[in-house]
């Protein structure tokens, strides 16, 4: 059974970080790209942050390039996401999957984590 628990969301002014964890099982963690993803109120979810299986590779969106840092430990079976420079627009619900851009696993969401960014 695929499952992600995401954690570390909460309250934050805007330039303010956070950073969020995610815990996956059921499936062959260090076979998959991982990625972060977020939904927005009223708007559809989007890819946020990818990386390769092996850590080497990072993939990032454009409204988040050079803010966000996403990592993993494989041996935890852990993905992270370092949130720097925070704005009112990146409040969101946040989750992982496996894969970038494509969620591998899009039935098997995680309950999220909510992240607003706010003064």
């Amino acid at each position: 059974q695929v499952e992600f628990v995401e954690s570390g969301g909460g309250l934050v002014q805007p330039g303010g970080s956070v950073r969020l964890s995610c815990v996956a099982s059921g499936f062959i963690f260090d076979d998959y790209y991982m990625g972060w993803y977020r939904q927005a109120p009223g708007k559809e979810r989007e890819a946020v942050a990818g990386i390769k299986w092996n850590g080497l590779n990072t993939y990032y969106a454009e409204s988040v390039k050079g803010r966000f840092t996403i990592s993993r430990d494989n041996a935890k079976n852990t993905v992270s996401l370092q949130m720097n420079n925070m704005k009112p627009e990146d409040t969101a619900v946040y989750y992982c999957n496996a894969g970038y851009d494509r969620p591998v696993y899009d039935q098997d969401w995680g309950q999220g984590t909510q992240v607003t960014v706010s003064s």
